[in-house]
């Protein structure tokens, strides 16, 4: 997320930029990392506490024949909370090279600026290794499919419009919601663990915290996210980052990994978007379902076998907001979240408004936000497409 707070009688920037990148495997959002967030407000924490307790936990098994494994969730819970996450990572690593073959299809939907259902898709993923899985989305105007090979290339093909944000991220929402090794190193980030709530501990919520410089940023700089737990069980409930809240309810368990079948993403108590997982099963593979077509377009060339890793982007050029006459006449304020897509060369592509106070607010931060520019985010030294969570808060002076 870039976060940035302007005031009527004084413009000041607070930029601290939290990436997703998709769909390459292995590279975890930060929201999932899925982000850097605003801070949580004491209404917003109650908010999320009744709301987990409101959620019955159902958890039972799917596909009896299917391996499982016999960890035991959450006994004797960790005060560490990097053990958490590492003792939680183990039912939730979708990438394990144990797995036997398998295919999920979800059905997702999405809601616009006044909740109410608009544009439906399918999401289908096969994974046969670390390396050879393949996803693909469809929606009325919309056919997208992705291919990666055993040589570690990815093939895209598209037909129609472009994916929005929520498709593109749909991978780290469904299936890797746990942030990565990267996104949590001690020179970078903060942890701690608190127990919700106070008094009668019911969920455990690992907290995130970016440092900058070394220092740790004051609470309005909007550097926290929250990975809540069940802490019997290590099911993540839900997670809270960067305006955003997604809960996670209905779940089975597969070879030993949890999977919500229900997820929802809210911004206040507003529905954004939904998905549902309606199939998951062990898969037969053959060749045929892995290989690209010819008139695939080749994304991303092989992986060296020296994985070098992620080089993160910087903003390079800013333009700032104004804050439009209309707005301030009518005592409008607030946060406009965006989201935006980074492309191969820096710029900033298919930005979106996810939530907004007007509708004046939101057109002056897209004009200003799709001015910027980045230095492109590397993997191995190669430039890809990363999204981003971008949050403008405007506030009047009084």
């Amino acid at each position: 997320m870039v976060g940035d707070r302007f005031d009527d009688s004084e413009m000041k920037g607070l930029l601290s930029p939290t990436i997703v990148l998709t769909p390459n495997r292995g590279v975890k959002s930060p929201r999932h990392s899925h982000s850097n967030s605003r801070n949580l407000r004491p209404d917003t924490i109650s908010f999320m506490i009744r709301a987990l307790i409101a959620s019955a936990l159902l958890l039972v098994l799917l596909l009896p024949g299917f391996s499982q494994t016999s960890a035991t969730a959450g006994a004797g819970l960790s005060k560490d909370p990097r053990e958490v996450l590492a003792a939680a990572a183990l039912f939730y690593d979708f990438a394990s090279p144990e797995l036997k073959p398998w295919h999920l299809k979800a059905v997702y939907q999405f809601y616009d600026q006044k909740g109410s259902p608009t544009y439906q898709g399918v999401w289908e993923y096969w994974w046969v290794s670390p390396k050879i899985y393949r996803s693909s989305w469809s929606r009325t105007g919309v056919e997208h499919t992705t291919w990666s090979t055993a040589d570690g290339a990815l093939y895209r093909k598209d037909l129609g419009g472009r994916l929005r944000y929520f498709e593109r991220t749909i991978q780290g929402t469904v299936l890797f919601q746990l942030p990565g090794g990267g996104d949590i190193d001690s020179s970078k980030v903060k942890l701690d663990l608190k127990m919700l709530p106070p008094d009668k501990p019911e969920f455990a919520c690992v907290v995130t915290q970016q440092l900058v410089g070394g220092k740790l940023q004051a609470p309005s700089s909007g550097t926290e996210s929250y990975y809540c737990f069940d802490p019997a069980t290590l099911v993540l409930r839900e997670t809270y980052s960067g305006q955003l809240r997604t809960e996670f309810n209905q779940f089975v368990k597969t070879q030993g990994r949890y999977l919500a079948q229900q997820i929802v993403v809210t911004v206040g108590q507003r529905k954004l978007f939904t998905a549902s997982v309606d199939t998951i099963e062990a898969l037969n593979p053959t060749d045929a379902m892995f290989s690209p077509p010819s008139d695939a377009t080749l994304e991303r060339k092989s992986l060296p076998g020296d994985n070098q890793g992620i080089t993160m982007g910087s903003l390079v050029k800013k333009t700032q907001p104004g804050y439009p006459s209309i707005s301030k006449n009518a005592r409008d304020q607030g946060a406009v979240t965006l989201a935006a897509l980074i492309g191969k060369d820096g710029r900033v592509h298919d930005l979106e408004v996810l939530a907004s106070p007007s509708p004046e607010l939101a057109a002056s931060a897209m004009d200003a936000v799709k001015k910027w520019e980045y230095k492109p985010y590397l993997l191995n030294g190669e430039a890809v497409e990363a999204d981003t969570i971008v949050t403008v808060i405007f506030r009047l002076g009084y």
